[in-house]
């Protein structure tokens, strides 16, 4: 943007702001990987080359993983996929049962555990099998949600990880971080710390449909490189929506 206004093309509040907006999209608009694959997409190829392609979402409590994990799973069977949910969340009160209740929404297949105080990487490596033996496309694995200053909790997360690539090498093929839109910048701190710990592949801010805007994920994307995929921007089943930077920097600066 110093380059802009001392260029002559950033005149003005108006002209100051289209840079501003400009420079943000840049910034959230991911580059092609060394393949050439869109980042910006879910990496689904395990899915024809050795299924089931597995997803592995994290985040602290109350990001709304388990809607999320729903509403994706309810996307990708409309797009013609075979989906199992994993219900890698063995603390959470009730958390089985909710994944499975958005399994029966989605018209997806369930993975639980046998009873309680079950271990999450057993149940994640197990449910790697069973959406084989089922002949589902996508495994998509929730777990339970951690704040991202627990080092014993953040080395468990890495653990499910392990588990998942032994039950099938190279697994998890997406970690996806969930992101409360309302969080602020305590974003970027999370992002940083589960991206070490599981090296993320991608974002997903959730929580969009209020007076929150997710602004704070720009200095996320910016730090760390890692892609926002879908946001959140409602309760409904189709409201996960694909990530569209000029849109979302849209929302951020809106005309007055």
């Amino acid at each position: 943007m110093r380059d802009e206004v001392r260029a002559g093309r950033a005149a003005g509040p108006a002209a100051l702001k289209a840079a501003l907006k400009r420079a943000v999209v840049c910034a959230l608009t991911p580059t092609a990987d060394a393949s050439g694959a869109d980042r910006a997409a879910l990496n689904l190829a395990a899915a024809s080359t050795a299924p089931p392609a597995v997803v592995m979402i994290v985040g602290v409590n109350g990001g709304g993983k388990t809607t999320t994990l729903g509403k994706l799973a309810a996307r990708l069977g409309a797009a013609g996929g075979k989906v199992m949910l994993a219900a890698g969340d063995t603390y959470r009160a009730a958390a089985s049962e909710q994944l499975q209740g958005w399994a029966g929404r989605a018209g997806a297949q369930f993975y639980g555990a046998d009873g309680e105080g079950a271990r999450p990487d057993a149940v994640l490596y197990r449910a790697v099998g069973a959406a084989r033996e089922a002949g589902c496309d996508v495994l998509l694995c929730d777990t339970s949600g951690r704040l991202h200053t627990n080092g014993a909790l953040m080395a468990e997360l890495a653990k499910c990880g392990r588990a998942l690539d032994r039950a099938s090498p190279g697994a998890p093929h997406e970690t996806l971080l969930v992101l409360d839109g309302t969080t602020g910048l305590n974003m970027v701190a999370q992002a940083r710390e589960f991206n070490e710990t599981v090296a993320l592949t991608g974002l997903v801010v959730t929580k969009l449909d209020g007076t929150a805007r997710g602004g704070a994920v720009v200095g996320a994307v910016a730090e760390l490189g890692v892609p926002i995929k879908f946001v959140g921007v409602g309760e409904r089943v189709e409201d996960l929506q694909p990530f569209d930077a000029a849109s979302f920097v849209d929302a951020l600066f809106p005309t007055e």
